[in-house]
């Protein structure tokens, strides 16, 4: 529902792209069942390696098994957009028949409980033509919809900048409806620096401590590999490790249900294949008590899933294994890190001091009645335009 949320920094908020600035592009949008669509991967990923913004989780070793796992019934469709045979922009949709428990029906990105970004794939330079398409699209195909429904989108990236600008440009009417920051890892600092100026000394103090007590009882190795030797083995012990604490308890451990083990099983498989996972593992005489898989989208990477072996909370594993992380920040090939995490983290906001700003948003399609019905619904949710539009 509707929130003020958090407004970045000018400095983190690109302007928005006039269209007018940007050449026209002649392609066409399409919808295509997802069945169909992932018969070329090939294509699928050209694009995500020259996508003006990185999202795992739309790329086809993600989505491929999450649509398998969520939609056996095929609602979801791709909504493809290309030139001349070649791939520039992809967007899984779904229609919805509610809105936040509310009977409105709308349209938007397809998104799951594990999918944390719901950035459209498109290739660079082709943003605002990619937008543009996109609405007339869904003012032609609005069906039952009230409006379009976008999720997590960043808010420091092209692709919002490149909205922003075809929405002021064909002065449509939308909304932000919610924004949320979320840790994110950027900085020029050195993991050490890095570490020093986020916890205090007394903190730094007490982790070296529970280190050193834990060597005392113990082997204890970090492991770090980016290739798919012994992965099945380390998907069996990640699944295990997180299952037998609290996620388990409550039945939302991976493992708990077999769409999102079969999920976790193939999308870490595709994504190693791809060289595109890294695996961080924290080992108490060769067991594991903390693990990490993080996907490495170049410029940015995307901490995934973590896990830890609540036996051995005294010693802290988990933040043990965020400070061994920290070693991202020496990557010449990642500039940032989302934590994928859920807003004030009560973990890793204490440790990563950068913020990503996400949002979701509510925009006009169809006809005049339509755009009115819409602009009305607007006024009743918020009362006010925090973003822009409506």
């Amino acid at each position: 529902m509707a929130s003020k949320g958090f407004t970045p920094p000018a400095d983190k908020l690109q302007p928005p792209v006039a269209p007018a600035a940007v050449p026209a592009v002649r392609a066409a949008m399409r919808a295509v069942a997802w069945r169909e669509f992932a018969q070329d991967t090939a294509a699928w990923d050209v694009l995500a390696a020259n996508a003006a913004e990185p999202n795992p989780f739309f790329e086809a070793w993600y989505a491929q098994p999450s649509l398998e796992a969520f939609d056996a019934e095929g609602d979801v469709k791709i909504l493809s957009f290309e030139q001349e045979g070649r791939l520039l922009g992809l967007m899984p949709i779904a229609r919805q028949s509610r809105y936040y428990g509310m009977p409105i029906p709308n349209i938007g990105n397809w998104l799951h409980a594990n999918a944390f970004l719901g950035t459209p794939l498109v290739a660079r330079g082709s943003e605002v033509a990619f937008w543009q398409a996109l609405l007339r699209w869904m003012d032609a195909n609005a069906g039952a919809a009230l409006f379009l429904h976008l999720r997590a989108i960043p808010l420091d990236g092209p692709l919002y900048a490149a909205l922003r600008g075809v929405l002021e440009c064909e002065s449509r009417a939308w909304q932000c409806v919610h924004r949320e920051e979320r840790a994110l890892l950027a900085s020029a600092q050195d993991p050490q620096a890095y570490w020093e100026a986020s916890l205090s000394g007394k903190k730094r103090k007490e982790l070296r401590r529970q280190l050193r007590r834990l060597s005392e009882e113990g082997e204890v190795l970090f492991e770090r590999q980016e290739d798919d030797a012994g992965l099945d083995q380390w998907l069996d012990e990640f699944l295990a490790l997180e299952k037998a604490g609290w996620k388990g308890t409550e039945g939302s451990a991976l493992a708990c249900a077999a769409d999102t083990e079969r999920l976790f099983r193939e999308s870490l498989a595709g994504a190693a294949a791809r060289g595109k996972l890294e695996r961080l593992t924290m080992r108490f005489d060769g067991k594991p008590i903390a693990m990490l898989a993080t996907f490495l989208c170049q410029p940015g990477a995307f901490s995934y899933k973590t896990a830890f072996d609540e036996d051995f909370s005294r010693f802290s594993p988990g933040v043990l294994l965020q400070e061994e992380n920290l070693r991202m920040l020496e990557r010449k090939d990642i500039a940032w890190t989302d934590s994928c995490a859920s807003a004030d983290h009560p973990m890793i906001d204490h440790i990563w001091r950068e913020r990503r700003a996400v949002g979701r948003f509510s925009i006009a399609i169809g006809g005049t009645a339509r755009r009115f019905a819409f602009r009305q619904l607007s006024r009743v949710e918020q009362g006010h335009d925090p973003e822009g539009g409506a």
